[in-house]
């Protein structure tokens, strides 16, 4: 009986590249694997098959081969240099082909380092809320923090070991940190149940921390605030964070910044807002105000006579500066609000009153206009 056509057995164009055959392998491997399929002679011969035609395929100078003789390139008479390709397709390894999906490829290392390889764990990231006022975030700021963290332990310098001794290869892992185990077809890789996957296992552990290669400490660090950092900024200090077990990297910090609210300004993206109440005089003569900046200076703005409450003036670049902008700085807008005298003596209130006798309302066109539309609305009402 004719063997079938490696392309056809995988589903696959013969244009298909590594990615495609790969994925088409690992799909078919999965669905006829003996594990899924007990007792099923004919699933368990599909999947010999597969696996025959993926180890083919998957290599350029066995592929090559096959594509011009065909399965003949396998069984004698052709092949490809020295000694052609003359059993190779019938002998293939399960295990290399679930390395390259499950751990690395070759032997029983899986590419890993032998003897002694340091697979101590990463230390923690941790997280410090760091709470500064609109004025840190305008001009930038430099400030100390203590974080409590863990830090390498002195005496042993990390190693977890008693000072004079140090860690040894697991004897049960050969230092990889992980154990093989052949079930079926399948190659099974666990973590070392005796060194937990550390690859070194410690007989004399240090008395300070225990073995652990770190102890609890606080820190503090000199942390950079740059200009123009928003509420809710994150910035990460690489390596800052908690050390690792038994000489492992240290995980970072992540600094999250909250900006406190201010007396004056609010703030939105690099514009800021200031609310500036207004003499009645001099928002209905006209004249001149100063306001404050977040630079800590004074500005001084032209109100045209006539101004309303609500009205807007822009000074331009007396906003925020933009995080990583450039030189980039945003706008600040004042917003007028008009008020009203309180307190007013008798002369002063017989001065307004002369100007309400005198049409006073006739020059407020807002409040003018907004009682003619009640009236007109007052008019179309029957009773």
């Amino acid at each position: 009986m004719s063997k079938q056509d490696y392309y056809d057995l995988l589903s696959v164009g013969k244009d298909a590249d590594e990615a495609g055959l790969k994925k088409a392998f690992r799909k078919l491997a999965m669905q006829y694997h003996p594990d899924r399929n007990p007792g099923d002679t004919a699933a368990e011969k599909k999947f010999k098959e597969i696996g025959e035609a993926y180890d083919v395929l998957k290599d350029p100078e066995k592929r090559a081969a096959y594509d011009r003789y065909g399965h003949a390139a396998f069984e004698g008479g052709h092949g490809g240099g020295k000694g052609g390709f003359q059993g190779q397709a019938g002998g293939f390894d399960f295990s290399d082909i679930f390395d390259e999906f499950f751990g690395g490829r070759g032997g029983s290392g899986g590419g890993r380092q032998r003897g002694g390889a340091n697979n101590a764990a990463r230390g923690n990231d941790l997280r410090f809320n760091m709470e500064i006022g609109l004025e840190d975030a305008f001009n930038g700021k430099s400030d100390k923090i203590t974080v409590p963290t863990s830090v390498a332990c002195e005496p042993c310098k990390g190693s977890g070991a008693e000072p004079g001794s140090s860690p040894e290869a697991c004897g049960t892992c050969g230092g990889h940190g992980k154990v093989r185990q052949q079930q079926g077809f399948f190659m099974v890789e666990r973590t070392c149940p005796k060194c937990r996957g550390q690859g070194r296992v410690i007989k004399k552990p240090c008395t300070t921390c225990h073995g652990e290669g770190r102890q609890r400490k606080e820190k503090t660090l000199q942390v950079k605030i740059p200009k123009g950092v928003e509420d809710g900024t994150r910035i990460r200090l690489s390596g800052e964070g908690e050390a690792g077990m038994r000489g492992g990297p240290a995980g970072d910090l992540y600094l999250f910044l909250s900006i406190k609210p201010h007396a004056l300004f609010e703030r939105d993206a690099e514009t800021l807002f200031c609310k500036v109440p207004i003499p009645m005089t001099t928002a209905t003569l006209g004249g001149q105000i100063e306001v404050p900046t977040i630079a800590g200076q004074r500005a001084r703005i032209k109100i045209p006579a006539g101004s309303q409450s609500g009205k807007q003036f822009r000074l331009r670049g007396q906003g925020m500066p933009r995080l990583n902008g450039g030189g980039y700085t945003g706008d600040m807008i004042i917003e007028a609000r008009v008020e009203t005298p309180v307190n007013l003596n008798k002369r002063q209130k017989d001065i307004l009153q002369e100007f309400a006798d005198n049409g006073g309302d006739k020059v407020s066109p807002q409040s003018e206009g907004f009682f003619a539309k009640v009236k007109d609305l007052w008019e179309d009402l029957t009773e």
